[in-house]
This record gives structure tokens, sequence and C-alpha cells, in this order.
């Protein structure tokens, strides 16, 4: 037994990781656990990269997508903490694109079916009820942002430009009233960079990635480190069309080549989804939180302020606001907190965990969560988009707390 894990128990993951590398559902994966500040296990398998025959190892370099949003929501809580901001500010007092703040009319047929409203504030950005979208949910501004391509991808211009655009959209319903998916963090990541006068990427550095030793993750891959890039690999014709598999055909079909990868020399600073790292880096974020805000020889964050930002700001769970959006959680039995999904009810969620377990995962299906009850944090890697794919993270969930005895 190691620090209340069984180890037989724990050999379970390496069965059930090495299932889905021979069943080609993923390429590679890798998952690391640490309890009470100690590493308890470490496995991979599989490669990242299955034209060169390259191995999924510790130190692959993966696209974290989504996990992005926690890291910008520490930012913005720095600043918080600083009284440089407020969380119940408009966004618009930062980025004046939203300041004459409309939203659809229930029933919209046309984007210029709308009323006017408050601009949304940052605490509605950080917790997806600010009524902004993505390109993926259903509905008329996710069909614009669609058509010009506005979800801060990469190769979609700057942070400031894009922000701009999306100022200038309809908001889908009035801020407050609805939970949806949406680029709110990306905004708040320039207000980060306004608030700070200086560029996200900067911002991170000194504040949080510099501090917890962070060197291996950033918004470009880091000099030296291509040849550690995995691929990205989909089932589908279209890795963003989300639910809309195809039926036959490859289910490890080359999304990206590493080699390819806008990831190298992109000039987005997308404070949603633009990181790429490795696993012990997220592992050093992750125990951060559990810590709160403990980075050894530097504070973060108070533990007061991470009480706060992971606990549910919500009136009640997601499944309650009327969502229609995609989430990379479930949404009955979980609420929401800034920038991370919050357990309520581990029973209504239907997966073994925590109340208050503070999670995300990220479109590659990659994914965290850290338990403030056992003082247990675990990350998983893998590249594989979309994160819908598979149920692998209520089954890891149920595969840890099945090897935790005590």
């Amino acid at each position: 037994m190691s620090n209340g894990f069984d180890a037989a128990r724990l050999g379970r993951i390496d069965t059930w990781m090495q299932g889905y590398v021979d069943a080609r559902k993923y390429p590679g994966c890798s998952v690391l656990i640490h309890r009470n500040g100690e590493e308890v296990y470490y496995s991979d398998c599989g490669q990242r990269n299955l034209e060169m025959g390259l191995p999924f190892e510790r130190d692959t370099l993966v696209r974290i997508f989504s996990m992005t949003k926690p890291i910008t929501s520490v930012a913005l809580m720095t600043m918080v903490e600083q009284g440089l901001i407020h969380l119940d500010a408009p966004v618009s007092e930062f980025i004046p694109s939203f300041a004459d703040a409309r939203a659809l009319i229930p029933g919209a047929e046309r984007l210029d079916q709308t009323e006017p409203c408050a601009a949304p504030t940052l605490q509605q950005l950080a917790t997806h009820t600010s009524g902004l979208s993505y390109s993926f949910n259903p509905g008329l501004v996710s069909e614009h942002m669609a058509e010009n391509k506005l979800d801060f991808s990469p190769r979609g211009g700057t942070l400031d430009q894009v922000a701009d655009k999306i100022g200038a959209l309809p908001l889908s319903f009035v801020p407050g009233t609805k939970w949806q998916y949406s680029v709110g963090i990306d905004i708040l990541g320039r207000v980060v960079e306004v608030v700070s006068g200086k560029s996200l990427d900067a911002y991170f550095s000194e504040a949080i990635l510099g501090p917890l030793g962070m060197t291996e993750t950033a918004f470009n891959v880091p000099a030296g480190m291509g040849d550690r890039f995995a691929n990205l690999y989909t089932p589908l014709e279209d890795p963003m069309a989300l639910n809309d598999a195809k039926d036959g055909g490859d289910t490890l079909r080359l999304a990206e080549d590493h080699t390819k990868s806008a990831y190298h020399s992109t000039p987005q600073r997308s404070g949603g989804g633009g990181l790429v790292g490795t696993i012990d880096d997220y592992a050093r974020f992750a125990e951060m939180l559990r810590r709160g805000g403990d980075a050894g020889d530097h504070r973060i964050l108070s533990p007061k302020t991470l009480q706060f930002m992971m606990s549910n700001h919500l009136a009640g769970d997601i499944a309650a606001m009327g969502t229609e959006s995609f989430a990379e959680q479930p949404m009955v039995g979980t609420g929401f907190g800034i920038g991370g999904s919050v357990t309520l009810s581990p029973g209504r969620v239907g997966t073994p965990g925590s109340v208050g377990d503070f999670a995300w995962g990220g479109m590659a299906s990659t994914f965290f969560w850290v338990d403030p009850v056992h003082q247990m944090t675990t990350v998983f890697f893998t590249q594989l988009a979309p994160s819908s794919s598979y149920p692998s993270r209520a089954q890891l969930r149920a595969l840890v707390h099945g090897a935790l005895i005590t």
C-alpha cells in the first residue's frame, strides 16, 4: 500500500490505458497521481506519433487546450487579490467593444433581433454565464463565430483583435440567466493583459509558470522540444464536429502533424485553450491548487482565495440553468467555480468522487481533478479530439477511487 492506495488496484489503470491503445481509441496516454504531496502513481503507454512509431512518454509535449482555462483563472484571481479588479466589474471597463451590449431576444431568427442588456461581469465570464458562446455550440451566435473563425484558434489573429470582434457580437442570452460553455475565459485573458500592461504569456511566466517551475508550458512549443511534441488524432472527419462521428474509417486519423502545427509560431495567446505542456508541469499547477496556492518557496494565491475560486458560483448545478451547450463534464450534480467544474453530488454525477472536486479537461481528451477531501490530484494526458469521443474521464475516476482504500 502506498499513501492509502492498493498497489494491485492501481495496476488496473495500466490495463485500462493499454486497452484504449490496443483498441485504437487513443494513440498513447499517461496518468500521474499525487496524494498528500507525494507521487503515488505514474504510467504511460502507446505512441505520441503513430506515423514515426515514437512512444508516448513522461516528457511528451501535448496541447492542453481548455486546461489552459484554470491557469488563466488563477492569473485573474492574482489581480483580484491585489485589488486591481473586482469580479462584479463589467468587462466593458477593460474592453470597450463590449460597452453597448445586446442579447438575442428569445426565439430570435436573425442576429439583429436583440435587446439591450448589461455587459457581462468578470465573474460571469469565468463561470460561463456571460451569454458568450463557442462556434461548436448550437445557435445563431455560434454559427456566426464558426463562419468568421472567432474561437481564438492559433491561426485566428491576436488576442486583442479577436476579443474586439467578439465584443461586437450580440450575446446569446442575457448574462446570468443561463450556463453556456464559451470563450469567456479567453476574454478574461485579454483583461489580464489590459490590467497588467503585459502580454498574457509574460504575465503567466511572471505570476504562475515561473514560480511553479513550469518551464515546459507555453503558448508556443518551447525551443528544442519540437521532437517531443505529439501528433493530434481524431476519429471524426472533422474533429470539431464533436458529436458527429462518422461510421467506418480509421479511429485514429491524423488531425495535426506536430511538425506542421501552428503552435510552433502562433501570435495568439488564447487564455481559453492555447497552452502546450507536459504532464509533470500540469501536476505542479494542480498540486498548487490542492495546497491552497502554495508553490513551495512562493505563494501564488491565498488559501481563502483558492477556496473561493474552487467553490460553486452557480445557484445550483449546471443542468438547472437550461444549457444546451457542449461541456466536457457532466452537468447534473456539477456546479462551476472560477474556471473549473465543482462536484456537488457524486451520486447525481454518476461517477465516484468527492464533494468539492475541482476539475476541467481539454478538447484533446486531457483531464485533471483536485480532490480536497483526499488531498489528491490526478492528471491524464492523451491527444485525441474531441474529448466527447469516449467515457475515459468517468472510467479513470472510478479506477482511482477503486484503488483508494484509506
